[in-house]
This record gives structure tokens, C-alpha cells and sequence, in this order.
């Protein structure tokens, strides 16, 4: 784990893979960033029906399934959403580091967070579920999204959520001036080794794509680092 970004778990049954990315320059995705974009998705769309592809998305889905919680409509899994989107050709574009997210996340079917570390005020996460009444506004028509039961990132030590897989907390989501991001990769346990996998990928990105300095590496609940 990085030096300046602590991820803590909560909860068994539960891997996350981390990218601390520093020094990032938010930028429109070069033609190379692009090029892969469209290459990732469009082998992901081709290979949607396939036994892996199925099995992943049914192993993501079932990592939100908890207690009151079911992975369904607008609660699915942000990787599912944004490969349903590659198959109908609405792909978004933004900028280069939610591009290499976006990339990522089809190329793994995990879903992943990303969190303007600045704006969250803190570099110490807990990966834990949502308890009663936890809420936050994922976007700038003010949104919200119930948290209850859903599995979230929270900024420490005010515990605090700020990210899920589904969508992020519009108060610390990446913008144009955003130097320093935290990416949380989420996986059930089993899928650790991918999600570790996806990490080293995405921090290779942000390096190339971003001009980063970024380290990678992925926690367990029985890690608790």
C-alpha cells in the first residue's frame, strides 16, 4: 500500500484493488488513449455473451447483494452499465482519467471508483456497507443515491462515504484540475488476483495517459492494510 493512501476493509468476502495516481494532468484522451478505448470496447461487446464475460458480471452483482440490496435497474454494477453503453454505442468520452477508468473497468467487468483525493480532505479509506439513513448526491442536479446496504467507500476518519460501485459522491469526484486520484477496483474475494491485475493496468494508464506517478496493489479483508 502507499505510503500516503491507507485502504482499510470492514467486511470479509471482499478485494479491492487501489491506484494512487499523483501529479495527474487532466487532459482530452490522446489519439493512443482513444485508440485503445475503442479497441477494449469493442472486444468486450464482442465477447458480452460469453461463459467468462457472463460469469463475471453474475460475480460482480452478487458482491452488492446484500441484505436490503439487490443489483438491479440503476443499482447494477457501473461495469455493466458502461458495457451495456459500448454495445448501444453511447460510450462516454470525457477526459483521459475517466477514459482509462472506463477503459479499465470493461476491460475487467469490476466496477471501479474514482476519488479526487483532495477533495476528500483525507488519504485514509474504509471499505465497508452503507448503514441506515447514509446517503449522497452523485451528481450536479443534486441526485441522490440511498447507500443503505451498499457496499461504499468512506473518507477516515470521519467516516464519511464517498464512493460506490454504482456511482460516486459528486463532492469528490475528478475534475479538470484534479492532480492526485485514488481508483478503488472492487471485486468479490475470489477475484482478488484480477482485481490486483486490473490495478497494475490501470496505473500504467495514468502514467503514460496522465503523466502519474502511480503505485498499484490490492487489499483483502484479512489484510486489513
Amino acid at each position: 500500500m502507499s505510503e500516503k493512501v491507507s485502504v482499510r476493509l470492514a467486511i470479509p468476502g471482499i478485494a479491492v484493488g487501489w491506484v494512487v495516481a499523483e501529479g495527474c494532468v487532466v487532459a482530452e484522451s490522446s489519439e493512443g488513449l482513444a485508440a485503445e478505448l475503442r479497441s477494449v470496447t469493442s472486444r468486450a461487446v464482442a465477447d458480452r455473451e460469453s461463459a467468462p464475460s457472463v460469469a463475471r458480471k453474475a460475480a460482480a452483482r452478487d458482491m452488492l447483494r446484500h441484505a436490503s440490496y439487490k443489483p438491479t435497474g440503476r443499482g447494477k454494477p457501473a461495469s455493466e452499465y458502461l458495457l451495456n453503453a459500448a454495445a448501444e454505442e453511447h460510450f462516454p468520452s470525457i477526459n483521459n482519467i475517466v477514459d482509462i477508468n472506463n477503459l479499465v473497468s470493461v476491460e475487467c467487468l469490476l466496477p471501479i471508483s474514482l476519488v479526487d483525493i483532495d477533495l476528500a480532505g483525507s488519504r485514509s479509506f474504509l471499505i465497508r456497507r452503507g448503514r441506515e439513513g447514509e446517503e449522497y448526491v452523485f451528481n450536479q442536479s443534486g441526485q441522490v443515491l440511498s447507500l443503505k446496504d451498499l457496499l461504499l467507500a468512506a473518507r477516515m476518519p470521519a467516516d464519511e462515504p464517498c464512493a460506490t460501485p454504482i456511482k460516486d459522491c459528486q463532492a469528490t469526484k475528478t475534475h479538470s484540475g484534479t492532480r492526485n486520484v485514488l481508483a478503488l477496483i472492487y471485486a468479490p474475494a475470489a477475484l482478488a488476483s484480477a482485481a490486483r491485475q486490473a490495478a497494475d493496468r490501470m496505473a500504467a494508464l495514468m502514467s503514460t495517459h496522465a503523466g502519474a506517478t502511480a503505485t498499484s496493489g490490492v487489499v483483502r479483508a484479512e489484510e486489513n492494510a
